[in-house]
């Protein structure tokens, strides 16, 4: 059989709601990279909190960070760095503009160091992972350089009108996305960034053709790159965009879904 590149979402895909990889899908995931085939990561994350999993399941391709605004390869320095983050004027407009609606706080990322608007406890997960340098602060004054990202956080309630006023007023400009659960969140990067934009780039790199791609997700971060794949394959505890898109849904990230498509397709 050809090689294949496999690209797997994190949260709600490859990692289980405890953010653990199954011992049923890391042992498949083994037996595909023993066959041959490619396998990467693509995620919303920051390396900081994606290199464990990498480690993991001791992968040795590039790595999709910050849904395409960052992608690099961890093991080897000569492979050229993909890293477009947003204006810092643009970025400076948002937190201005946000402002007007009721969020609870303002998280933006430089690769790996953390700027965050204000002390927030229940956010402490999302940056301090990986032990990243931490600056906290109006983002409109401790913002050194461009973001590679910029999150949003509000009560679910308030998500919807945010995006709508992105979409609105920013939208020429940047891209957002909603996460899920556990935490309401808006992710924002630069134009034209997407998860399928760095996948296309690990491809070309390995000679893959897009027909030899199944990639994995649950959330919209993942519709282009469902998309983009020759098999995009929905998670059975995605959201009904990402499951209407998709050529195939298989079982929840709880139920070993990724394993169980890996077996029939790649004949494990």
């Amino acid at each position: 059989m050809q090689n294949h590149l496999i690209v797997l979402d994190l949260d709600g895909t490859l990692l289980t709601n405890d953010k653990a990889i199954a011992a049923t899908t890391k042992e498949t995931i083994l037996k595909a990279k023993e066959a041959g085939h490619h396998v990467m990561i693509a995620t919303g994350r920051p390396f900081r909190s994606s290199v464990p999993f990498y480690k993991e399941l001791g992968l040795i391709t590039p790595i999709v960070n910050f849904n395409g605004a960052f992608v690099h390869h961890p093991l080897n320095s000569r492979w050229e760095t993909f890293h477009r983050p947003i204006d810092l004027s643009v970025v400076h407009d948002v937190v201005s503009s946000v402002h007007t609606y009721q969020y609870e706080n303002l998280l933006a990322e430089i690769k790996d160091d953390v700027y965050i608007h204000r002390e927030d406890e229940w956010m402490a997960p999302l940056y301090t992972m990986g032990d990243p340098l931490v600056r906290i602060g109006d983002l409109r004054e401790t913002l050194p350089a461009d973001p590679t990202s910029l999150l949003i956080s509000a009560d679910e309630q308030h998500v919807p009108a945010i995006r709508i006023h992105l979409e609105d007023v920013h939208a020429e400009v940047i891209e957002h996305r909603r996460w899920g659960a556990p935490f309401p969140l808006i992710e924002i990067v630069r134009k034209g960034l997407n998860k399928a934009v760095g996948i296309d780039l690990v491809a070309k790199e390995f000679g893959i053709p897009r027909e030899r791609i199944i990639a994995f997700g649950d959330e919209d971060n993942d519709l282009e790159m469902l998309e983009y794949a020759g098999v995009g394959v929905a998670m059975g505890n995605a959201i009904d965009s990402v499951k209407q898109i998709a050529n195939e849904v298989t079982l929840s990230n709880e139920e070993n879904g990724i394993a169980v498509v890996l077996q029939e397709r790649l004949k494990l």
